[in-house]
């Protein structure tokens, strides 16, 4: 006999997936105004969580056998370097980007890479139908007998063609779009989105695919969905970029199999993306020449040293409050070197509309380039120019002394490699300097210092 019981519902957060059993304006988790949704909550699923499963049984770390799996090379460099060397067999990948940027383009690129050395993969697209992927096909220019593609939103689906097939890799593009019958709510909403990844990292850890996770971001640049997602997968990759600049920047901000923060930079084309394996002399190609504020630098992005030049223009205020613009780097950090210069070197700055950009669209989160960002704003100030063959590097105290770096050593041959003569750095990394003969080193121990040693 049918039970007439109504189903319950509950009222789940859509920022970060909390449960509330009534509806509230305000979310007390996230606090986030008019983010509760009504779902139904499942019989099925709310069974399962309280009966056990067969529980697994622990062994000595000591015993556990590595498998002889080793790591697939996509062949993509710049791909695999932002990956640890290549892809781990099971793992699950969430690659996160603005609309536009190029996440689809890269995945089906990577796959051609794939299915061109012989391993049969699999792209699972909700979003496009099968014309409309042939037609992105041709214009990459990827084709191969290997690459095999459906467009399908089930779950359910999704996990019988897997197993049937069982690929060497898989791609879902996008998670958003995958919906379970066994749950009532929208796709897209938390809970979807939740069990969706779950039951493909299931997959993933059984079966040994790694499955590539499109994930779209909201207007603050956060992967949509709960913040559990980012959590419950191995590796989380962002694609950044602006849209109107053709360069591209693959970031590690989690990886369980590799370094976080390492970086692959692309060039987008008419034909698709191509990898930049030199991005020093890509992002110096269009350097001005002898001309104030133009100053260069040497940024760790990951495991290797990136030449970047950081320019800044200083100009009287139109206004009666002067601008700050900044673009690259943090806007309070240059705001505390300003003040550091303004009571330190007596340069009058608060007066000052004062922009500060790094070029090819870059962004730098690191304090060694501090030394950098003065260097410029006093040369634009000053009206005189660094000299070309100067790399300046460096970390900036609020008494304005300058503290040393990490990996000095390696920034240096970076810019010896690019043709530099000269380099201004902290006196405590000068220290510990060695085999450096063709290259001048100049350490400085305050910012007053810096700029006598520069004009």
């Amino acid at each position: 006999m049918k039970s007439n019981k109504p189903a319950k519902t509950i009222f789940v957060c859509q920022s970060c997936g909390y449960h509330s059993p009534k509806w509230l304006g305000k979310c007390p988790e996230c606090s986030e105004w008019d983010s509760l949704v009504e779902e139904k909550l499942s019989p099925a699923l709310s069974s399962n969580t309280t009966s056990p499963s067969r529980a697994s049984q622990p062994v000595p770390l000591d015993s556990v056998e590595m498998s002889q799996q080793r790591r697939m090379i996509t062949g993509m460099q710049e791909f695999d370097r932002v990956l640890g060397g290549g892809l781990v067999p099971g793992s699950v990948v969430l690659v996160g980007g603005d609309p536009g940027i190029g996440k689809s383009t890269l995945m089906l690129q990577v796959l051609h890479r794939l299915a061109d050395a012989q391993h049969q993969v699999l792209y699972i697209s909700g979003e496009e139908s099968l014309e409309q992927m042939k037609l992105r096909s041709d214009r990459l220019g990827v084709s191969s007998k290997d690459l095999w593609v459906v467009s399908e939103v089930g779950l359910e689906s999704i996990t019988a063609v897997a197993n049937q097939m069982t690929p060497r890799a898989m791609v879902v593009d996008s998670i958003q779009t995958v919906f379970t019958r066994d749950l009532t709510s929208a796709p897209g909403s938390v809970s979807q989105v939740r069990e969706a990844t779950l039951h493909l990292m299931h997959l993933a850890k059984r079966t040994g695919i790694p499955i590539f996770l499109i994930g779209h971001v909201t207007k603050e640049g956060a992967i949509a969905g709960p913040r559990l997602l980012e959590h419950m997968v191995d590796t989380v990759l962002y694609f950044e970029g602006e849209q109107n600049n053709i360069f591209r920047i693959l970031r590690a901000v989690k990886n369980r199999f590799g370094s976080t923060n390492e970086i692959g930079v692309f060039e987008m084309r008419d034909n698709g993306l191509c990898e930049v394996t030199n991005p020093s002399a890509v992002f110096l190609s269009q350097r001005p020449s002898d001309v104030p504020g133009s100053v260069v630098t040497a940024s760790i992005e990951g495991s290797r040293p990136i030449l970047l030049e950081l320019q800044a223009l200083v100009g009287r205020a139109s206004f009666g409050t002067p601008r700050r613009t900044v673009l690259g780097v943090d806007y309070n950090r240059v705001s505390l070197l300003v003040a550091v210069m303004e009571k330190k070197l007596g340069l009058q700055l608060m007066s000052q509309d004062i922009f500060v950009n790094v070029t090819g669209g870059v962004k730098v989160y690191e304090p060694a380039v501090d030394l950098a960002i003065v260097s410029a704003i006093a040369s634009s100030h000053v009206d005189k120019s660094v000299k070309d063959s100067t790399v300046v590097l460096g970390e900036i105290g609020l008494t304005g002394e300058i503290r040393g770096v990490s990996q000095a050593e390696h920034r240096i041959h970076e810019a010896y490699k690019m043709g530099f003569k000269r380099c201004l750095l902290p006196g405590d990394n000068l220290k510990h300097l060695k085999g450096l003969a063709d290259m001048e080193t100049v350490g400085v121990h305050s910012i007053s210092e810096l700029l006598d040693t520069l004009f």
